[in-house]
């Protein structure tokens, strides 16, 4: 078909997607960046013919699209919290879930100075959205990734975060920083899972691949937590649905005075807090 309409070419695409729950949305966020035109616009005039050149664009998006490539990457770009975040693979792609440890760790700052730390900080989602919500605490984030990092680092221009590379903790330790508060979302899947699930395809298995259990790389940061964490720091850790009883039994052998678990809003263990 040449000269296709709005609502033709959406509908085309939206077929070939692989969620069908939010593929219209998909090719609308598409066929708008395409445009140069809101999602609102284009639901308003559906009747407004795409050029031929148009039409080959949104259909070479929408081709990757169908074959699997998450949207944010195709986008180049992800919402999350109250901003919006710069994505390549280099980074994981942040998620829904992960703004209930930016909301834990800001309720246990509570406008206080603390020295907070994102431990493997990806895209930069976990430290910009803290940072923007507690502009009296002293922030670092640290990467193993340069790519990782140099993402963050454009995500957070104008905001005074201190960038580190290095593996977890480590960076921190060798300076002497010490922590009042940790948040991270470590690679938590198992290594079977990251070969079994489409995920592993796109995004990077250094942000993925939590080991044989999924809590390997959470076990080494813990080992660093008697040089990382001040006294009565606080943890905030991003673990999988399936993770809680075994995440709180390596809680506790951390001795710390409080640990214990945080649903999501589908009431799946996501979150394990700990307080030193």
């Amino acid at each position: 078909m040449t000269n296709w309409t709005v609502q033709q070419a959406s509908e085309a695409a939206r077929q070939r997607f692989p969620d069908p729950a939010s593929a219209l949305l998909e090719a609308h966020l598409l066929l708008g960046r395409v445009l140069g035109m809101e999602r609102s616009m284009l639901l308003a005039h559906p009747e407004r013919r795409l050029s031929a050149d148009e039409a080959a664009r949104f259909f070479a998006l929408a081709e990757r699209r169908a074959a699997g490539e998450p949207l944010a990457y195709i986008l180049g770009e992800r919402a999350f919290y109250d901003g919006v975040l710069r994505v390549t693979p280099d980074v994981l792609i942040p998620r829904p879930e992960t703004e209930l440890l930016v909301e834990q760790a800001l309720a246990y700052t509570a406008g206080r100075a603390l020295v907070a730390a994102d431990i493997g900080t990806g895209s930069g989602a976990i430290a910009i959205s803290y940072a923007r919500h507690a502009p009296q605490a002293l922030v670092y984030a640290t990467d193993i990734s340069p790519q990782a990092l140099e993402v963050a680092q454009s995500n957070a221009a104008g905001l005074p975060i201190y960038f580190l590379h290095g593996d977890l903790g480590a960076p921190l330790i060798e300076l002497g920083v010490q922590v009042d508060v940790v948040m991270a979302n470590l690679p938590y899947l198992t290594t079977r899972e990251c070969d079994e699930l489409d995920v592993g395809r796109y995004e990077p298995r250094l942000a993925l691949d939590g080991g044989r259990d999924g809590l390997e790389v959470v076990r080494r940061l813990l080992a660093q937590t008697p040089r990382l964490c001040a006294p009565r720091a606080a943890l905030f850790l991003e673990i999988g649905a399936g993770q809680g009883d075994a995440a709180l039994d390596l809680a506790f052998l951390l001795r710390p005075h409080a640990a214990h678990l945080v649903q999501d809003l589908a009431g799946r263990d996501r979150l394990l807090v700990i307080m030193l």
